[in-house]
């Protein structure tokens, strides 16, 4: 199917759409319900999301998905403590997530990510409206290929666990 041969040869994909965002499509081998829980669960969605190459460790994930929940994130690296943290806007299973990222001075930002399933993978889009062109310079998408990398890993894991069930 063509849909499918397109989707098994598309890497991680960074664009910048506008002056205010950013977007990052990514296939996943494995079903949405799956990649949705990863992205939703704090004992999978920390197994995955630091960037191993960054020397970051994430000390806590406090994640309460649901419309008006909130999440938070905290790093130590190098003696010191950084937070991210916000609030979710709409949790619909197994599509559709989207988040504030409130700790920046410069303004919000809001991440939307979608989850579309074809042929029993997925594609994810991750797409960050930025508050000021100058916030989309300093924002994390860059990390996302490597990140996802670690996702797919996770993905395999529990899909190759399941499956010798």
């Amino acid at each position: 199917m063509k849909v499918d041969k397109e989707m098994e040869a598309t890497p991680t994909k960074v664009e910048r759409k506008s002056e205010l965002e950013l977007v990052v499509t990514h296939t996943v081998d494995a079903p949405a319900r799956l990649v949705f829980e990863a992205w939703t669960k704090a004992e999978l969605f920390r197994r995955w999301w630091v960037p191993k190459s960054y020397g970051l460790n994430l000390v806590s994930c406090e994640m309460d998905v649901r419309v008006g929940g909130q999440y938070r994130l905290t790093f130590l690296h190098e003696g010191s403590t950084m937070e991210f943290f916000g609030t979710y806007l709409e949790v619909t299973p197994p599509s559709r997530l989207v988040w504030t990222n409130d700790e920046g001075d410069g303004g919000q930002t809001v991440t939307t990510v979608t989850f579309e399933e074809i042929d029993g993978k997925t594609l994810l889009t991750v797409h960050d409206l930025y508050p000021s062109p100058e916030a989309v310079d300093t924002g994390s998408t860059g990390a996302m290929p490597e990140m996802l990398g670690q996702l797919d890993e996770l993905l395999a894991s529990l899909r190759s666990g399941t499956e010798a069930k």
